[in-house]
């Protein structure tokens, strides 16, 4: 995550806290704590709206009131990541993708690993769904945010997707 922020905001979740960043007009980072801890836990609070507004959306979220984030996010990458995220913007509340799915979409069949650390490299979780992505036989392979799988696998089963056995 990048350490160039305005405004700081930490959140709590079923997930474990939540730390969001923005540069006042758009959140630029979202963190979720693992192992009790959080990336700017020594900085201080200091949010602005969009901050405030995310914040409100990701309650709802987590209380089943809200499919879908409308707060602007200021994504920050390379070119192919950047497509890979608008991609990840656009999947559905309880709807999942492959990362070779990924891959054939943008036009870079073979890409696995590449969508892998893309997908990965997400610096808005939850808001851009990346937790939505499954490897091609449908299993989780991976998650980088919060304590990895136990917390994609809550994710998805909060948007009720159920995974084969």
């Amino acid at each position: 995550m990048s350490s160039s922020f305005a405004y700081l905001l930490r959140v709590p979740s079923p997930i474990g806290r939540i730390e969001l960043t923005s540069d006042g007009e758009a959140v630029a980072s979202l963190s979720i704590e693992r192992a009790g801890t959080l990336p700017l836990e020594e900085h201080p609070e200091r949010s602005t709206a969009v901050l405030d507004e995310a914040a409100a959306q990701l309650g709802e979220y987590f209380a089943g009131e809200r499919r879908s984030f409308d707060v602007p996010v200021r994504l920050v990458g390379t070119p192919f990541r950047l497509a890979v995220w608008e991609h990840l913007a656009h999947l559905e509340f309880g709807s999942v993708t492959s990362y070779g799915e990924l891959g054939l979409a943008l036009g870079h069949p073979g890409y696995g690993r590449a969508i892998g650390g893309a997908v990965g490299a997400n610096p808005v979780p939850i808001i851009v769904g990346c937790h939505r992505v499954l490897s091609s036989s449908g299993r989780v392979t991976g998650y980088s945010g919060g304590d990895g799988v136990p917390t994609k696998l809550w994710l998805l089963e909060h948007e009720g997707i159920t995974l084969a056995a």
